[in-house]
């Protein structure tokens, strides 16, 4: 497997960053018009984590988390909400992904929920990123593949007082932001929204 993928131990669940990101991507999610609709079914693209609980609740329906290569094999199901948080930026070919949950989306009202990070300078980047993007690009690629944005928010995933311990977290002030996104999938003609 690709050393682009971060392992989801006990390490990973205790960072404080990832428990304010799942916070603040929870209040995103819940600001939908399909928060609260009876759901068949949700798709969690990666690992579970606390979030993926708290997307049962929001959304009241199971959700299923993916076990694949999602560089290359196909999804299955039939889901009325699927989520990528921090998943493209780990795929070699987030397009293909991209493609293949739109195959398992299902009914007018279904959504997808991406988050990643926003590009930032290479001296901050993960070493676990392959692909870092910037609005424009993330546009481009969800456009590409079939999608439109409903809406979309950017966010900080540290504590204000992090950014004053030494140069490089205040550098993460200036350049480090999550980009969360709403997408649906384009039912013909063309979008000039995006």
């Amino acid at each position: 497997m690709s050393g682009y993928r971060n392992a989801v131990d006990g390490d990973y669940l205790k960072e404080a960053a990832h428990t304010l990101r799942w916070q603040k991507s929870i209040a995103f999610m819940a600001a939908s018009g399909n928060a609260g609709r009876l759901i068949e079914g949700g798709l969690d693209l990666g690992e579970r984590t606390p979030l993926t609980g708290m997307m049962e609740e929001l959304f009241g329906c199971r959700f299923v988390n993916s076990d694949s290569d999602l560089d290359v094999e196909p999804l299955q199901g039939s889901y009325g909400v699927v989520s990528a948080m921090e998943v493209l930026e780990h795929l070699y070919n987030p397009l293909h992904l991209l493609l293949e949950v739109r195959k398992v989306m299902r009914g007018e009202d279904a959504r997808l929920f991406v988050s990643m990070p926003l590009s930032r300078p290479a001296m901050l980047r993960s070493p676990d990123h392959f692909h870092e993007m910037g609005e424009s690009e993330a546009r481009a690629l969800f456009g590409r593949a079939g999608f439109r944005v409903q809406r979309s928010a950017r966010f900080r995933i540290r504590r204000p007082l992090f950014y004053l311990s030494g140069v490089k977290p205040f550098l993460r002030l200036l350049f480090e932001k999550v980009q969360i996104y709403e997408l649906s999938v384009k039912r013909g003609g063309s979008d000039a929204a995006e």
